[in-house]
């Protein structure tokens, strides 16, 4: 054996009994490959937990296969390999995957470990053009790490969870999101936004050790079809309404009445975002605009509806959960008597909720995480330029924000 041969066996962990049989460098084709044997008479141990079968055996016969691995220097490399296979005591042939195989045939895990992090990081398309593979077979790849990182997953310890929903292109394909809000992590992706959804997140809960009563909290937005499937599945939850989600009803309704409301007064044309925007938010010449609007002698409705959004922000610095109480009670009598029926609307939309607003002082539970989270996915997803299916969503939506242990599958894979 050359020094090239036993170079290249231990920067690749060559062991016993493998050993690299020749090594051949196309400079034209830019490609390193490196042939790889096992010893004659050699044995190999295989396991079949489900089927039962243990035990060390010799070859049967062999395939050659071949693996992508990390470059050589800019060079493509590949591992090809004389791969045994073995015969079992219920007389089937199977194939012995080499250490160095990744979890998709084709792959080295470190390769794969290299993968994942370039995948983490810029859209799937871009991955595949800079490595020279097709996206499938990178999409596929991931596809096996994500399935068979979850099957590792416990959420026996979970009892507070977020929902959100989010959409996987501009068709508005909704997806909904559930989040483990003490560990900040996705983990559940559903398809749709309805009752059955929360049921399906129910079911692969207790699949992974959860118990559906012990979640304790669940924050969601005022979706019908939410609070139904968490009162089914979820029997000692409590439903907190994250400020979040209140505000974008009010929001709506200011922007109602300013919408009525232009139509008589020009000088409320382009100020929409004026009155979506929290006062420390806006820009010079948003103040100054909305100064303009207020000393105005024209007693604006809007201006009305935009003071009493802010009013209902600042009940949330409350310090206890009677004065919280008492101040939402104090808002919604204003609210309700403004004569601007957008706002009444929306304020009957929160007392017809009341239970899960008054909540949120007991849980404190904030939307900053699902937030968090979901500005990931859409920032991912805008790069992309959206999802062809929610497959593809779903795999780099638990890829970003599902915090893995992909490190228990491949152990050259290092969380950054």
């Amino acid at each position: 054996m050359s020094m090239m041969q036993k170079l290249f066996e231990k920067a690749l962990h060559i062991e016993e009994p493998w050993y690299i049989e020749e090594i051949i460098f196309s400079e034209d084709e830019k490609k390193l490959e490196i042939k790889i044997n096992f010893n004659r008479g050699a044995t190999f141990h295989y396991e079949d937990p489900e089927g039962g079968i243990s035990g060390d055996y010799k070859a049967y016969d062999t395939i050659e296969k071949r693996w992508r691995h990390l470059n050589f220097f800019e060079h493509e490399c590949y591992l090809i390999c004389r791969t045994p296979r073995i015969k079992t005591e219920d007389k089937k042939v199977r194939i012995i995957h080499p250490p160095w195989s990744g979890i998709n045939g084709g792959f080295t895990m470190l390769f794969e470990a290299l993968l994942i992090e370039l995948a983490s990081n810029m859209p799937i398309h871009k991955v595949a053009l800079l490595i020279g593979e097709s996206d499938y077979k990178i999409w596929n790849m991931l596809d096996k790490y994500i399935a068979q990182s979850r099957e590792t997953e416990d959420y026996s310890d979970i009892d507070m969870v977020g929902i959100d929903e989010t959409s996987k292109s501009k068709n508005h394909d909704y997806i909904s999101l559930f989040v483990d809000l003490d560990k900040r992590r996705t983990i559940f992706i559903g398809e749709g936004k309805g009752s059955q959804t929360v049921e399906a997140f129910s079911e692969d809960l207790q699949a992974h050790k959860g118990d559906v009563n012990h979640v304790k909290d669940i924050s969601c937005d005022m979706s019908p079809a939410f609070i139904k499937g968490v009162s089914e599945q979820f029997p000692n939850a409590k439903i907190t309404f994250d400020k979040f989600h209140i505000l974008k009803i009010l929001n709506a309704a200011v922007d109602k009445v300013r919408k009525e409301e232009v139509k008589e007064y020009n000088i409320l044309k382009k100020t929409k975002y004026i009155f979506l925007k929290n006062r420390e938010n806006l820009t010079a010449k948003q103040r100054l605009k909305l100064e303009e609007l207020s000393i105005s002698k024209l007693n604006l409705k809007t201006l009305r509806a935009y003071h009493i959004r802010e009013t209902f922000q600042e009940i949330y610095k409350a310090e206890t959960e009677k004065e919280f109480e008492y101040l939402l009670k104090k808002w919604y009598f204003w609210a309700t008597h403004s004569r601007l029926k957008p706002i009444i609307d929306a304020a009957k939309t929160i007392k017809n909720h009341w239970d899960g607003v008054i909540n949120w002082k007991k849980s404190l539970i904030t939307n900053a995480v699902l937030e968090g989270l979901n500005s990931v996915i859409q920032a991912i997803k805008a790069k992309a330029r959206g999802f062809r299916t929610f497959k593809n969503f779903k795999i780099i939506a638990y890829l970003a924000t599902g915090k893995l242990k992909f490190e228990l599958i491949n152990p050259y894979y290092v969380r950054y």
